[in-house]
């Protein structure tokens, strides 16, 4: 089932299937490897909700959660 990344539970892996942004923004996440499929997990949420860590290529990354909303994953899970 497709769900946006900003709703993948904390410690699951899941695979990117589209990103629906703007193209600045879609550049921007491709220069950090988040394409369509590859893995990201999530590490870390903030207290208040508004950055989330990312695991993606052996990497953490720190992203607003309004813009993870816009990029779609699949999980086995």
């Amino acid at each position: 089932m497709e769900i946006p990344l900003s709703r993948l539970c904390p410690g699951v892996w899941a695979n990117v299937t589209q990103i629906r942004c703007p193209q600045a923004l879609k550049c921007r996440l491709r220069s950090f490897g988040l394409v369509p499929g590859t893995g990201v997990c999530v590490r870390y949420r903030s207290p208040e909700g508004g950055v989330t860590a990312i695991e993606l290529r052996q990497t953490l990354i720190a992203m607003r959660t309004k813009d993870l909303h816009r990029v779609m994953v699949e999980s086995d899970e």
